[in-house]
């Protein structure tokens, strides 16, 4: 079932209140975008909100406007859309995403996304700072993530409105697209900055991991953990986005750097907004640059 039908033929069924719900907002959204049609959406994470304000010609549009869908609460997150142009393409960009941790639902985290693809967004750019749990990658760098590994214990396609959408059994493998990977880890080289592949955990939230946590997710193969992109990823792939994630390694997670099991990182909530205040230079280099190569 093609996401956009199961959105049309929502909006007539009654009982599908959260097809009715997106269907609601994307007309909102509609009148105040005008003649954009973005084809690319963009999740700017902890510390990274600032590229919204590159964004030429934007048009801004407050989270809490739109029909149905959460504020955003959390530091560092203006809580926002912006569409525009930037390096040539149209783009609806959210500064700051919904989280688990907020008190928002797995449907409330996935409807901004869902509302992208309904609105005909095709590629989505999720960003977000995490902490290492590889010791070979260093803060300040950024990771591309090449698969994830979900441990909120949520799945926003869990339940019968969602699964009525779009098809509900639906294939995770390569969840973020190899051609996006590739192209970020050239443009991230040829921009000289550091820039690594890894597997991303993502966590519910809100207290940071514990040394022994971090060790079992490093045992099953985790190299970045944060508290969000997991379920936005989902959904993504629900509504057929291709998908391209990048953190920002904000800190060395919990433990990471410890002798004989005793001290290592300990990470806070302000060190991961100012490390994102000090690469954001950086940031909007990068993504412009995969911009570029994307138009190319």
């Amino acid at each position: 079932m093609d996401f956009i039908g199961g959105i049309s033929a929502g909006k007539l069924d009654a009982d599908n209140w959260l097809a009715a719900q997106l269907a609601e907002a994307a007309e909102f959204l509609r009148e105040r975008l005008g003649m954009l049609r973005p084809q690319i959406g963009l999740v700017l994470g902890s510390g990274l909100n600032a590229l919204g304000e590159e964004i030429e010609t934007p048009v801004r549009i407050p989270f809490i406007d739109v029909p149905h869908m959460s504020a955003s609460t959390a530091d560092g997150h203006v809580g926002c859309f912006v569409a525009g142009t930037l390096e040539g393409e149209q783009i609806l960009a959210m500064q700051g995403r919904l989280h688990g941790y907020e008190g928002n639902s797995a449907v409330d985290v996935a409807f901004p996304i869902w509302l992208m693809a309904l609105l005909g967004v095709r590629t989505l750019i999720t960003t977000n700072a995490a902490g290492a749990i590889n010791d070979t990658f260093h803060v300040g760098d950024f990771c591309v993530m090449s698969d994830q590994i979900n441990f909120t214990g949520r799945n926003p396609i869990a339940n019968a409105q969602a699964a009525g959408m779009a098809e509900r059994f639906f294939s995770m493998t390569d969840c973020f697209d190899p051609s996006l990977r590739a192209l970020a880890m050239r443009a991230g080289r040829e921009e000289g900055i550091g820039i690594c592949e890894g597997v991303y955990l993502g966590l519910l939230g809100p207290s940071f991991e514990t040394p022994a946590e971090i060790r079992a997710f490093r045992a099953i193969g985790a190299d970045t953990v944060a508290m969000s992109v997991c379920e936005e990823v989902i959904a993504a792939r629900h509504g057929g986005m291709r998908v391209l994630g990048i953190s920002l390694i904000s800190n060395m997670a919990a433990g990471v750097g410890a002798m004989d099991g005793e001290g290592g990182a300990s990470p806070t909530g302000g060190e991961v907004l100012d490390v994102g205040k000090a690469n954001e230079r950086s940031f909007s280099a990068l993504v412009r640059a995969i911009l570029r190569t994307m138009a190319q």
